[in-house]
């Protein structure tokens, strides 16, 4: 009886052995099973079994709403024809300069009861032609009109002068109609010629200066990027002035050295936090160098929309006090720039230079080999195929081979399968034990 007990207990603690090995083993596999799928997914911290959240939240975060470096070829192709589209427009419509730039004669005086059609009529029934424009600056009570012509020579203005002084009879400021408060002025075409040699330098300086600081602070490729965004939001704000035909006046010379500063603001913030993201990148596999530049991307992009609409809301501001209130032309060419450049240059940062980085630095043998580890890790990649991935750069979105996720498991399992007692006619293997069996005799270990 006592026999046949103890070979119960023992077959009862055997069996009880063999099924927590089994668990073990069947935890273990699914352990490993689970993370040879969170390797397979683009983002690393998507695949835990997390609740997804929404588009605003990930986006809000910046936990990846966007995947903007892995479709780098898509914004390659979208920035590609926009320059193209203004590079066409300079080519074929050209630059509406204005007086400043081509010189010419400006006749002013306040506005009173005169309109521009009135004006107009005046001004080719006085001297045979036609001005380039009559346009009304201003409200209220201080109201001028503004008439620019070609050159015109000092009998043709003083012509003119009497003209308009005898159709519209302007008040001076002591209220009573007065020749004297009708001015003009001449304006050399030398004299916008220097205007643009000295932007021209200005422009050369800012560059070499922002070059030498991002070389300095970062790295060349980062220069490359940056400076390529800049060239970018320069020839897209031209050719949008080029193609929609608004005047180029010394106000939009200011304006484009303005945007400048805006977008390299923009593009150094979120090479700041590339820079952060993929600090010491290659001693780790968990995300390769284009995974970090995205995340860093989506970390900044909230920062970039905001910066962007703040700086948006004063130049609207702007633009519908100098046109709607007060006319000044001044004033909306300075706006108009400026607002084309922010939106240009919010766009250049994220969707250009960062993407234009990734692609220069996945150039590098260190980026290259760091890729292939990080791919070979994710799965049984083959040398050729881990190759053909890093020339075609799309580095987020790869999914590891399934293999990967079965060896684990089929490990597993077959370690679940051992058995766990000895087989059937097996010699039982003799207890390790160094305690010595009692043997019910007196003093017998004592000799």
């Amino acid at each position: 009886m006592v026999s046949k007990a103890s070979k119960t207990s023992k077959a009862s603690k055997t069996s009880k052995t063999s099924k927590t090995s089994e668990t073990k083993s069947g935890t273990d596999a699914g352990d490993v099973a689970q993370g040879a799928v969170e390797l397979t997914g683009p983002d690393p911290d998507r695949a835990t079994g997390a609740a997804q959240h929404s588009f605003l939240s990930r986006l809000y975060t910046g936990t990846g709403a966007f995947e903007v470096v892995g479709r780098r070829k898509l914004w390659y192709g979208v920035s590609g024809a926009i320059v193209a589209i203004a590079i066409l427009s300079i080519v074929v419509r050209g630059f509406t300069f204005g007086i400043d730039f081509k010189g010419g004669t400006t006749v002013s005086f306040p506005r009173g009861d005169a309109k521009v059609v009135q004006v107009e009529e005046v001004f080719h029934k006085t001297l045979g032609i036609d001005p380039e424009s009559v346009v009304t600056v201003g409200t209220g009570a201080s109201a001028t009109v503004q008439i620019r012509s070609k050159t015109l020579s000092n009998d043709q203005t003083e012509k003119l002068r009497d003209a308009l002084f005898d159709a519209f009879h302007p008040k001076g400021a002591d209220g009573k109609p007065s020749k004297k408060a009708i001015s003009d002025a001449a304006v050399s075409e030398t004299w916008g010629g220097q205007i643009t040699q000295k932007a021209v330098i200005a422009l050369v300086v800012f560059l070499v200066l922002v070059a030498v600081y991002i070389t300095v602070r970062y790295e060349r490729y980062m220069t490359i990027s940056a400076i390529a965004a800049m060239v970018f939001d320069l020839t897209v704000t031209a050719g949008v002035y080029a193609l929609v035909g608004f005047e180029v006046t010394p106000a939009t010379v200011i304006g484009l050295l303005t945007i400048l500063g805006f977008s390299i603001y923009d593009t150094v913030i979120v090479f700041d936090k590339v820079e952060e993201n993929t600090n010491g990148f290659h001693h780790t596999t968990r995300r390769t160098f284009a995974e970090q530049a995205n995340l860093a991307v989506n970390q900044t992009f909230m920062r970039s929309i905001n910066t962007s609409l703040i700086s948006v809301l004063p130049v609207v501001a702007l633009m519908v006090v100098a046109v709607w209130l007060l006319g000044v032309g001044t004033l909306k060419d300075l706006a108009l720039v400026q607002l084309i450049g922010i939106i240009i240059g919010t766009y250049s940062s994220i969707f250009f230079a960062t993407p234009l980085l990734v692609t220069l630095r996945e150039r590098t043998e260190l980026v290259r080999t760091h890729t292939r580890r990080v791919l070979k890790r994710r799965g049984a990649v083959s040398p050729a195929a881990a190759e053909q991935r890093e020339d075609t750069a799309e580095e987020p979105g790869f999914e590891a081979a399934p293999q990967a996720s079965r060896q684990p498991q089929q490990a597993g399992a077959k370690t679940a399968a051992a058995p766990s007692k000895p087989a059937p006619g097996a010699r039982p293997a003799r207890p390790t034990s160094t305690k010595q069996r009692p043997t019910g005799k007196r003093n017998a270990g004592r000799r």
